[in-house]
């Protein structure tokens, strides 16, 4: 547990790699309640200026189908009642956005999963949403129309933070399900060992890509 000055962070560190768990490592936290300034205060504090973020996310397109690993280009940013910005009282900046994640660190995990041999989906467009609930029907075909391939409930609010902070970040999504309404057995979720070894495999890709 890390100490900074916007709260507490899980974040251990083996060897010279930071681990953050956003959710803590029982999974605890729902996305609408981590803290998120305390997360990134903490890779901060900690000196680190190079991020793989990692996501778990429910599919919109063909793009990224349940099982696939993408890197994601853009989001759309639908919560609400969080603080995504370190400003505090008068101080503020207009920070930019056009491309919020480092293509260098995008390409270099892109190279490690390429030279294991598994296919990676590019440019997409990850939309936020506050959680916990799920989507609709309704809100995940209009987030289609919008151009959202992939639906998560995290990223925004870290890639703003991690813009701010000056810390070079890559977005690694892979699918689980079928968002609601493209699924005919409702939203049906890969199973929980597919999913960690896919998890697996991605933080393998990560470790190589932060050291080359």
């Amino acid at each position: 547990m890390r100490s900074t000055r916007f709260g507490e962070a899980y974040a251990a560190i083996v060897g010279d790699t930071v681990f953050l768990a956003r959710h803590r490592p029982e999974h605890s936290v729902p996305p609408h309640r981590i803290n998120y300034r305390a997360n990134i205060q903490a890779l901060r504090d900690l000196g680190v200026d190079r991020v793989i973020s990692i996501y778990a996310v429910g599919s919109i397109t063909r793009r990224l189908a349940p099982s696939r690993i993408g890197i994601v280009k853009d989001f759309i940013d639908f919560t609400y009642g969080r603080e995504s910005s370190f400003a505090e009282g008068d101080a503020f900046c207009h920070t930019p956005m056009v491309n919020p994640f480092d293509a260098s660190l995008s390409a270099a995990f892109a190279r490690t999963a390429f030279n294991d041999g598994c296919p990676i989906s590019f440019d997409n467009v990850y939309v936020t949403t506050n959680g916990p609930r799920l989507e609709t029907a309704a809100e995940i075909e209009a987030f289609r129309r919008m151009g959202a391939d992939i639906v998560g409930m995290t990223l925004a609010t870290e890639a703003e933070l991690m813009v701010e902070a000056g810390i070079r970040n890559a977005a690694v999504a892979f699918s689980i399900n079928w968002a609601a309404g493209l699924d005919h057995e409702g939203v049906s979720f890969l199973e929980d060992e597919t999913i960690r070894r896919i998890s697996s495999r991605i933080l393998g890709y990560a470790l190589d890509a932060l050291h080359c």
